[in-house]
């Protein structure tokens, strides 16, 4: 259980299949700008399919965790997903957070980086990455603090956010 600054109390758990109904539920109260910094375009809903995919990852090569309220899943509402995915053929990690703005600006997308960035170490990959939009300050400014540098992106508008998980080669 982890007590956020506004009082609330809320847990931290891997997603579950139960959480796909929650996902869809929660989405429609997600800003366009919280849609757009996590999916890099806009949605109007989360498809029954894509929900039912983010609540079944694969163990072996995905990770996903979420923040939500301390009620069974399925009950509870989902505030925040991470997630994790080992890129296919490769030696990297893709990951993907999003914090609703109702918990927003309480420490949750740095314990959730803190949380992928473990997974990933685990797995034994080289580096772990993420897209994210060029106006997205506060997500760039965590990824900068945990000591992501900065890629070129081939998307325009974005900038890809790296953390080596390796050591440099002499």
């Amino acid at each position: 259980m982890q007590h956020l600054s506004n009082g609330r109390d809320v847990l931290i758990r891997p997603i579950r299949p139960d959480d796909a109904q929650p996902l869809r539920a929660a989405f429609p109260l997600l800003e366009p700008d919280e849609v757009r910094h996590r999916m890099q375009s806009s949605m109007p809903e989360l498809s029954a399919e894509m929900a039912d995919k983010l609540a079944h990852p694969d163990p072996r090569s995905e990770f996903a965790i979420v923040v939500a309220e301390p009620l069974p899943p399925g009950e509870a509402m989902v505030g925040a997903v991470a997630r994790a995915t080992i890129v296919p053929g490769g030696r990297d990690v893709e990951f993907a957070i999003l914090v609703s703005r109702f918990i927003a600006g309480m420490g949750l997308g740095r314990h959730l980086m803190r949380r992928l960035v473990r997974w990933a170490r685990g797995k034994q990959v080289d580096r772990i990455y993420g897209e994210v939009l060029e106006h997205n300050l506060p997500m760039l400014s965590l990824a900068q603090s945990l000591g992501f540098h900065r890629e070129a992106s081939n998307d325009p508008g974005m900038v890809r956010v790296v953390l080596d998980l390796q050591p440099a080669k002499a």
